[in-house]
């Protein structure tokens, strides 16, 4: 039978039974009373075991779901009645299905990593400022309703209102995998109110997304390559980070590339975090590589103004939020803000299998 094929073929394309084994593994792991006492490596172990299980869990349940519909079609003949329970048993199983192969999309060899998400505000003004820390706060809100965890690394605020960038990095099962197709630029069409005559203002904010590395992922770096510049810290924080140089900037020379941190009071965990970021994007560029986007990708990057959108939000004349690219949309603008982005980030996914295999 067609449901039978269905779940013995996904066990094969998601290695069910080793993954079952891995979750086993680590659960011992982390039964051992000195588990803790290496919290980063405890955490990369806590991480991958939520990750496994999130494909693990609802490959189990379309497996039961398949079953209980096998048992129930092997009555009806015997007991008619049966045959009204069947579609909600189909209807069950669909929905486990679709699960499923949205968890085979998120196949990339770094989407279960975590994301370090950058926001920074772009043509605008003050517009653009403030648009920048809704962006910010739209990806907060969207990781704290779904399970995740966000730890702001680096924020600069604009005097006038709102930030001029920000970091901030989001943990969970597949963050990467899900975010990595949030990077670029996104449009705002509103009403200003920094605007004494209420004229309509569009301003810009871009999103770069890199994926948040384990120190055994082996990325060469030169020393001399990387110019380090000490500052002093600005934003939330109190007295402290006004008056000591804690906040560390790292460009890498030959990519142009910075990464920054001035979260903690110590220079040196600011140090380590600038460091796994600059990592972390260099990364991202040899991801690009191998899939053969790097070229087109930040060639078009420069481009930051009309046309070049990946996102149009729209508070004026109407509400809504729609999607360059695949041309999702929410006819509500403030929900979207407010984290409801996963129907985003599902059709982003479902596009770009669609683009690959077209090509």
């Amino acid at each position: 039978m067609w449901f039978v094929l269905v779940w013995s073929h996904y066990e094969t394309v998601f290695d069910y039974a080793n993954k079952v084994a891995e979750i086993s593994n680590l659960d011992g792991l982390m039964a051992s009373p000195n588990f803790w006492d290496v919290p980063e490596k405890a955490q990369e172990i806590v991480m991958k075991l939520k990750n496994l299980k999130s494909v693990v869990e609802p490959l189990r349940t379309a497996i039961q779901s398949c079953d209980d519909l096998a048992e129930l079609v092997s009555m009806i003949d015997e007991e008619p009645s049966i045959a009204s329970e069947v579609e909600p048993e189909i209807v069950k199983l669909e929905a486990s299905i679709e699960q499923l192969e949205l968890k085979a999309l998120l196949s990339g060899p770094m989407d279960d990593c975590g994301a370090i998400l950058s926001v920074h505000a772009r043509e605008g003004g003050l517009d653009a400022n403030d648009w920048a820390e809704m962006l910010l706060g739209m990806y907060v809100s969207w990781a704290q309703k779904n399970g995740y965890t966000a730890e702001l690394v680096d924020r600069s605020d604009n005097e006038g209102a709102g930030i001029t960038q920000a970091t901030v990095i989001i943990r969970g099962p597949s963050a990467y995998g899900y975010l990595k197709g949030e990077e670029g630029i996104h449009r705002l069409v509103r009403i200003s109110p920094y605007n004494a005559e209420g004229k309509r203002q569009t301003s810009f904010g871009a999103v770069d997304v890199s994926p948040e590395v384990s120190d055994a992922v082996e990325i060469e770096i030169a020393e001399k390559d990387v110019r380090e510049d000490v500052y002093r810290a600005s934003g939330a924080g109190g007295q402290h980070v006004n008056k000591t140089s804690s906040a560390i900037r790292l460009t890498h020379i030959p990519t142009g590339i910075v990464a920054q941190c001035q979260s903690d009071r110590s220079q040196h965990k600011n140090r380590a975090q600038a460091w796994k970021m600059l990592r972390a994007r260099l990364a991202r560029i040899e991801e690009e590589k191998r899939e053969a986007a790097l070229a087109t990708k930040y060639q078009n990057k420069t481009i930051t103004g009309f046309g070049s959108q990946i996102r149009n939000y729209f508070l004026h004349p109407d509400q809504r939020v729609k999607d360059s690219r695949t041309g999702f949309q929410v006819g509500n603008f403030h929900v979207v803000l407010g984290g409801e982005i996963q129907g985003f980030l599902e059709s982003f996914l479902k596009y770009r299998m669609v683009s690959e295999v077209s090509k």
